[in-house]
């Protein structure tokens, strides 16, 4: 099946996995708006995306709005939420009642017509979405990017800047029609430089990242260089029994550890080999005064509460995280010996031996 190549793509959120989605997409000349806010809207529209990449400055022009108002949607748009989850439910509501013009006259609205695609960490944003529009791709997002400077973002592999795992949402609902378009956009995003994969069900694939993704918090508030292993293997341990308990697949550590391994390949970027490793970082870093932890190891803590136990490590690592964004904090609050003992480490250590 050959792809039509014709699909603009609606990228709503310009971090870094936005910031990234859509410069390539620009770069490689396909149709792409990236929808951004306040100072970073203001340089992407009068100096272009610039990509910091190990291999040089790639400075890309594209098109950006800063609402759905600066937009004429048709039936040939796909809407690529990038946020933050935190901030999704409020992007959403923006987005699902747009017009959108079909060819033959007919005017729908975006939750009606329009494919959306969830580019976001954790579990939650696809049920999220499905509360709006009708047509969801959840997307497993492995992109090592940092974004801390307005119109610029940080990709630490090229000229592959990502791998996803994209399928429809609920994976039994699946098409005719949403194999097309996969097809469709597979080619056009894995030639402008994102790997995209195409399982039947992405949902195990977003379960194993969201235990990678438990090591977050501990990276973000632990100082530069500090010993933080032993706290993230118990976060993740922690995790894999809690989704155990609730009867969740997720895909083998080994499974993905091959796949990823295909690439991307981080490599360090000159000037901001310090640069923070996360998007939990990040965001303490540019204190947004909101942190997306909550998500991330909060969903550990809501399953072990569905299910009538407790996550004391992922549940002190989200009061820590909440604490640090809400108190106005960067990074690196805490030395390794602070952190085991913030999520009671030996304690429970002594408990298991």
């Amino acid at each position: 099946m050959s792809a039509r190549n014709d699909y603009r793509y609606v990228v709503i959120g310009a971090g870094a996995i936005g910031g990234c989605v859509g410069g390539v997409l620009a770069r490689a000349g396909v149709p792409v708006v990236m929808v951004a806010r306040g100072r970073n809207a203001e340089v992407l529209a009068t100096d272009g995306l610039t990509l910091r990449t190990p291999d040089g400055v790639v400075r890309t022009p594209i098109e950006t709005a800063s609402s759905p108002d600066d937009l004429h949607l048709t039936e040939r748009d796909v809407l690529v939420f990038a946020t933050k989850t935190q901030q999704l439910d409020a992007a959403l509501e923006q987005w699902v009642d747009r017009p959108v013009h079909a060819s033959d006259g007919t005017v729908s609205t975006a939750g009606e017509r329009l494919p959306v695609l969830t580019a976001l960490n954790g579990v939650v944003a696809e049920e999220k979405a499905l509360r709006y529009f009708a047509r969801v791709f959840g997307v497993c997002v492995w992109c090592p990017a940092v974004h801390l400077e307005p119109g610029e973002v940080v990709a630490r592999s090229w000229p592959v800047v990502g791998q996803f795992h994209i399928a429809r949402w609920p994976a039994s609902i699946r098409t005719s029609a949403d194999e097309e378009f996969l097809a469709d956009l597979a080619a056009t995003w894995s030639t402008a430089g994102i790997g995209v994969r195409t399982p039947d069900d992405v949902a195990p694939w977003k379960y194993n990242k969201l235990l990678m993704n438990l090591g977050n918090a501990v990276g973000a508030l632990a100082r530069h260089g500090a010993d933080v292993g032993a706290v993230v293997g118990a976060a993740v341990a922690e995790g894999v029994d809690v989704l155990g308990r609730a009867e969740i697949d997720f895909v083998p550590f080994e499974t993905s550890t091959l796949v990823r391994s295909e690439g991307p390949t981080p490599r360090p970027v000159p000037g901001f080999e310090d640069a923070p490793n996360n998007s939990t970082s990040q965001s303490l870093s540019r204190h947004t005064g909101n942190i997306e932890t909550d998500y991330l190891n909060g969903e550990i803590v809501r399953l072990a509460h569905r299910y009538g136990s407790a996550a004391p490590i992922n549940s002190a690592l989200t009061r820590a995280a909440r604490a640090a964004s809400r108190d106005g904090h960067g990074p690196g609050q805490y030395s390794s010996e602070q952190l085991a003992g913030l999520v009671g480490l030996d304690s429970l250590s002594a408990q298991r031996g």
